[in-house]
């Protein structure tokens, strides 16, 4: 079961905490305080739907087929072997997250805009529901694995939008996100060789 959950957590983390369209969003409204926390919030709840759909759907499919089961295994193992080496890539080459300056907008506005900077993402689909779903369908007790990885997406958020102020500073910083980066790249290459390993 903790196997399961830390699965989930690191694949969770390590995926949401890439620079993106919405990190750069949320950063943005909470260093403003414009409407911050419904803005994280609401990005908490679209990525536990979309990483609990990915993970059941794609469970009982798999379930069903041993072939399936083995492209999503070989699959998810390049996959998550391509992503770690564009992770160190990053670290070589490092970007700091910065917030970009607009006017005020009504609360309307901001749910409006994170639903689009979640939902009209392409990379949103692929992250939770193909590439964390077809992992979670292989772990032990898929649901653990599927808590463990809104957990991630809701302990990013939560920091980004209650610590904005203090995190700021350092999320500027290339270094920073070279850290982050050579981090991510090891929770990636140590899942593909889970993964690898589970299919030998």
């Amino acid at each position: 079961m903790w196997q399961s959950y830390s699965n989930g957590l690191l694949v969770g983390i390590g995926l949401i905490m890439a620079i993106g369209a919405q990190n750069a969003f949320v950063l943005s409204q909470s260093l403003r305080r414009e409407h911050h926390i419904p803005a994280a919030l609401l990005c908490i709840v679209c990525d536990a739907v979309l990483v609990t759909a990915g993970v059941f759907g794609l469970a009982n499919l798999l379930a069903q087929n041993p072939l399936l089961l083995a492209i999503a295994r070989w699959g998810g193992t390049a996959f998550l072997l391509w992503y770690a080496s564009q992770a160190l890539r990053r670290a070589w080459r490092p970007n700091g997250l910065e917030a970009g300056g607009t006017p005020p907008r009504s609360l309307t506005a901001v749910i409006l805009a994170t639903l689009a900077v979640t939902l009209l993402n392409p990379h949103v689909y692929i992250d939770t529901v193909l590439l964390i779903g077809s992992l979670g369908a292989q772990q032990p007790i898929p649901g653990v694995y599927a808590m463990g990885a809104a957990s991630g997406s809701a302990l990013w958020f939560s920091a980004l939008a209650l610590g904005a102020a203090w995190l700021a500073p350092w999320l500027s910083r290339p270094f920073t996100w070279r850290l982050i980066d050579i981090g991510v790249a090891m929770m990636m290459f140590t899942i593909a060789f889970q993964l690898m390993m589970g299919g030998l």
